[in-house]
């Protein structure tokens, strides 16, 4: 269910801010990519890399508390997962995002 619920928040960020990107999840993981729709493969995967969007969501979690799968944009939901853990993944992607829209 936490998992949904982090998808539910990346997809509506996503669709408010009109961006061409993705999010995918099985079970109790989830990731977002610079590509929609969604990558297939590996092969369109790597094409859908950007080591500068990485790096910027990856600091702008990190500097506010949120740690995300540092070699991608991945969240995996385990036992300690809260509810108030995937909120404010939901509302610094938001941030993350508007801002980026924004310069």
């Amino acid at each position: 269910g936490l998992a949904t619920r982090f998808t539910e928040g990346v997809r509506a960020t996503l669709k408010a801010a009109a961006l061409p990107w993705s999010i995918s999840q099985l079970g109790a993981r989830a990731e977002y990519r610079f590509a929609a729709p969604a990558p297939r493969n590996g092969t369109a995967s790597a094409a859908a890399a950007d080591d500068d969007l990485d790096e910027y969501l990856h600091l702008f979690m990190i500097n506010r508390g949120v740690l995300i799968t540092p070699f991608h944009n991945m969240a995996l939901m385990c036992p300690e997962t809260t509810g108030a853990d995937v909120d404010l993944h939901t509302v610094l992607f938001r941030e993350a995002v508007a801002q980026l829209m924004a310069s």
